[in-house]
C-alpha cells in the first residue's frame, strides 16, 4: 500500500509539511517494500488558486491509498475523498515518525477539512 505524506524536503527523515496544497512535496511511502520516493509540488507553491485540488490530483495520480498531512482544506478534502483516499490530519514532526504513528494507530482519520480555503 502507498501512503503520501506532505513533506518539507525529499527525505523521509525531514519534517512533515503542515500544509497540504502548498507543501513543498510529497513522500510516497510503500508499506510493501519499505521504500519511498519524493514527488515535487513546486508548481503549487505559489499558485494563486487551486493549489489544493492540483495537489490532490498529484497524490491521486501517485496511486496512494492514504494521505498524512498537517492540514487540508475543503476542496482538497472533497477531491481526495471522492478518489477513495483516507485522510489523516494533525501530523507534525518527522515524516518517518508520522508513518510510524499511522502504523501504530496514533493518527486520527479526518472527517472533513480542518482549515478554510486559501489557508
Amino acid at each position: 500500500m502507498k501512503i503520501a505524506i506532505s513533506a518539507e524536503s525529499d527525505r523521509i527523515t525531514g519534517a512533515v509539511d503542515t500544509r497540504f496544497g502548498r507543501a513543498r512535496g510529497f513522500i510516497i511511502y510503500d508499506t510493501d517494500t519499505d521504500g519511498n520516493v519524493f514527488i515535487d509540488n513546486k508548481q503549487n507553491l505559489e499558485s494563486a488558486q487551486g493549489a489544493g485540488i492540483q495537489s490532490a490530483k498529484t497524490v491521486i495520480n501517485a496511486g496512494v491509498a492514504i494521505l498524512i498531512t498537517g492540514n487540508v482544506g475543503p476542496k482538497a478534502y472533497t477531491t481526495l475523498q471522492a478518489a477513495g483516499i483516507e485522510i489523516y490530519t494533525g501530523a507534525q514532526g518527522r515524516v518517518a515518525d508520522a508513518v510510524e504513528d499511522y502504523k501504530n494507530g496514533k493518527l486520527r482519520k479526518a472527517d472533513g477539512a480542518n482549515v478554510e480555503s486559501h489557508w
